[in-house]
């Protein structure tokens, strides 16, 4: 009897890997919890995840209003039947992001409705920060992921915008701040990924650090590792832009390129990943004549990733600020020398020696092409010692299992003290861990039998 198997719910609003770092965080810790003998369960909005085929899904459907395919399309008769589609179809006309706030009420309307047969020994939410986690801390111990403060995402894009109707835009776009700060301060415990993150959140969200624990992140050694049969093109760049934000320093980088080309006019980039570029971004590139330097692959699989950066010859990370850097360790774990600037957590994801990557100051073109230049000047044996180097730190210090054994050290945490402030709870334990979303019955001491209808693609909300 495996007593210490833990039943897992983790929320995420949206959960492709695709979508960027949080997608990544959701499929690779939610396996790697399953590795571990848990039970876990997956409940998320569109587009939804990719995850291992041990791992349950449980869709809640919302309008997927961002879909790239159909954007802000307009609601069906039926589809506004549902009173939470009218909020988040009115709000996000009015230039609201709504989808983390309706799809918190729908996961909370989906545990009303279940009427005390959903077991959860614990609730983990990705970063959305909806009212409804209120709603479910009521029944069951809830913690949050937070990545980074999306306040220094506001405070980004304000600072570059100067339009009076686009800044007006942002603000808009960013009144589920206020929301988010609310839920943090109440919710059990807040998990962060690096030591800047907890920082900056503690900073930024005026969070009690005694509540805050720093569980790390991990690379997907799997994927992510050096390839055979590949040569790396000495005249190729690559970066990883899965959103055209000012954040992500993506203009600076660009400013950087045109630089080099005066030195080096075979010099190309390739970028990774992300939607069509903006149009202040495609004017850039026109102006700074870079139409046949910059090359945009879109979204491809993590095994294509791998492909691209056996063939680079150095992996650029130009971001203003990063709550880790995902992008920066997929690099190392495939022995690319990176340059890298010094925002938000990158230094320790790179660190700070000089033996992995070269770090420079964010929103400096100068100083990411004076550090291109000098890798690719270096020796090929010196980049192949930095490569090696990066390698070795992501295996030391990245790697998904030590992250999952931290998290679950913080649910047992927080499941203690609910049990210690509630005694006469009923105590559930396992009778067997499930080796995929069909297997396992779960039993109170008292021999009364939980929830045992779930199936590996459920779809729970009314939309």
């Amino acid at each position: 009897m495996a007593e210490d198997a833990l039943n897992i719910c983790l929320l995420s609003y949206r959960g492709h890997p695709q979508s960027g770092g949080q997608g990544v965080y959701l499929r690779l810790l939610s396996r790697e919890l399953v590795n571990m003998g848990h039970r876990v369960s997956v409940w998320s909005g569109q587009p939804y995840p990719e995850l291992f085929e041990d791992v349950e899904l449980v869709k809640i459907p919302g309008l997927d209003l961002w879909n790239e395919g159909a954007l802000l399309r307009i609601p069906s008769l039926e589809e506004l039947r549902d009173p939470l589609n009218v909020y988040e179809w009115v709000r996000t006309r009015l230039g609201e992001f709504a989808e983390p706030r309706a799809f918190c009420q729908r996961v909370a309307r989906s545990f009303r409705q279940a009427n005390g047969s959903l077991d959860f020994d614990v609730v983990h939410d990705n970063q959305s920060l909806g009212l409804g986690l209120l709603e479910l801390q009521k029944r069951v111990p809830v913690v949050a992921t937070i990545h980074h403060p999306i306040t220094v995402d506001r405070r980004v894009a304000l600072r570059a915008e100067r339009r009076p109707t686009k800044l007006y835009g942002l603000w808009r776009w960013y009144h589920f701040l206020p929301m988010q700060l609310k839920v943090a301060r109440q919710l059990d415990r807040i998990l962060t990924i690096s030591d800047a993150s907890t920082d900056d959140i503690e900073r930024e969200f005026k969070l009690d650090r005694q509540r805050m624990r720093n569980v790390g992140n991990g690379i997907n050694l799997d994927v992510f590792k050096p390839l055979e049969g590949y040569t790396r093109n000495p005249n190729r760049l690559i970066t990883t832009l899965s959103h055209d934000v000012p954040l992500k320093g993506f203009s600076f980088l660009l400013d950087a390129v045109a630089q080099l080309r005066r030195e080096r006019p075979e010099l190309e980039l390739l970028v990774i990943g992300g939607n069509v570029p903006r149009e202040r971004t495609l004017a850039k590139i026109e102006k700074l004549g870079l139409q046949k330097v910059v090359r945009f692959r879109g979204r491809v699989p993590a095994e294509q990733i791998a492909r691209e950066y056996a063939e680079a010859i150095v992996a650029v990370v130009p971001s203003v600020y990063e709550g880790f850097g995902f992008p920066a360790g997929e690099a190392m774990a495939c022995e690319v020398p990176v340059v890298s600037t010094t925002g938000g957590a990158l230094p320790e994801v790179v660190g700070t020696d000089g033996k992995a990557a070269t770090l420079v100051e964010p929103r400096s073109p100068e100083a990411l092409a004076a550090a291109i230049r000098d890798l690719l000047e270096a020796t090929p044996e010196r980049r192949a010692e930095m490569g090696r180097a990066g390698r070795d730190r992501v295996l030391g210090n990245f790697t998904w299992r030590r992250a999952a054994e931290r998290t679950v050290d913080c649910y047992r945490e927080i499941i203690d003290e609910r049990r210690s402030s509630q005694p006469d709870a009923p105590r559930r334990t396992w009778v067997e861990v499930g080796t995929g979303a069909e297997k396992g019955a779960d039993t109170t001491e008292d021999g009364t039998t939980g929830i045992a209808a779930r199936t590996g693609n459920q779809s729970l909300g009314t939309c």
